[in-house]
């Protein structure tokens, strides 16, 4: 007795559903794929960009006896604005010991808008020198300031002095790869989210190919049929 086609390609079928569960879609790599990179980069940033070490120096506003207590705060944010402008970074290269273009590139100022305090920020890549331009700009902040003193009722003291940092403020190999490894899963989860669904005609192929879905459905003979058939054969 052979066997019809429907029942050699039902095998077959169940054979593909089975190894369609087992082995996930090729589109779900996609995730592993941009996390793995991601870390990889991360990783490979932290250890060959060269370190960057960071300085702090800080000063504070003081007002004069004849001036008002109030006036020490907004001149600290008006110093803080010019800490980094042409004529107080050009009395810092020379101390500095660098170029009036990359000293401006590496030093950066902050104030607080409840305290007169003016912090000044030093990056290099040599700790010794990110102390160097903080306190070297702090000095030149000092000068431009306190000459004009007589005039705005407040003076420029310096508060804590830069000093060359233990520690960089660099990510490590392990926490930047980390992130990397975040930001590639991220990736990899948009691009999941914006991938073409399948077409109607991919999966009227798909069918084609697994065959037919063959379903025996079983119904129970009337209850009277067995009785006329006694009858017919008495």
């Amino acid at each position: 007795m052979t066997d019809s086609p429907e029942q050699e390609t039902a095998p077959r079928a169940r054979t593909s559903r089975r190894r369609a569960r087992l082995i996930p879609p090729a589109r779900w790599w996609v995730l592993p794929f941009w996390v793995l990179t991601g870390v990889l980069a991360g990783g490979a940033y932290g250890v060959f960009v060269p370190r960057q070490y960071a300085a702090t120096s800080y000063a504070i506003a003081v007002p004069t006896k004849d001036a008002q207590p109030g006036a020490a705060l907004g001149f600290a944010q008006a110093y803080g604005r010019i800490a980094t402008s042409d004529s107080t970074i050009a009395y810092a290269r020379v101390a500095a010991g660098m170029p009036a273009r990359k000293l401006r590139k590496q030093v950066q100022t902050e104030t607080s808008p409840d305290s007169p305090m003016i912090a000044i920020t030093g990056t290099s890549r040599r700790p010794s020198e990110a102390a160097d331009i903080a306190n070297a700009v702090a000095d030149a902040l000092f000068v431009s300031s306190n000459q004009v003193a007589k005039s705005t009722g407040v003076r420029l003291l310096s508060f804590s002095q830069a000093i060359p940092p233990a520690q960089s403020v660099s990510p490590t190999p392990l926490v930047a790869g980390a992130v990397g490894g975040s930001t590639g899963g991220l990736i990899g989860g948009l691009v999941l989210l914006v991938r073409p669904r399948r077409r109607p005609e991919a999966d009227t192929a798909t069918r084609e190919q697994t065959g037919p879905q063959i379903t025996t459905t079983v119904v129970p003979a009337p209850a009277g049929s067995a009785a006329s058939e006694q009858r017919k054969r008495v």
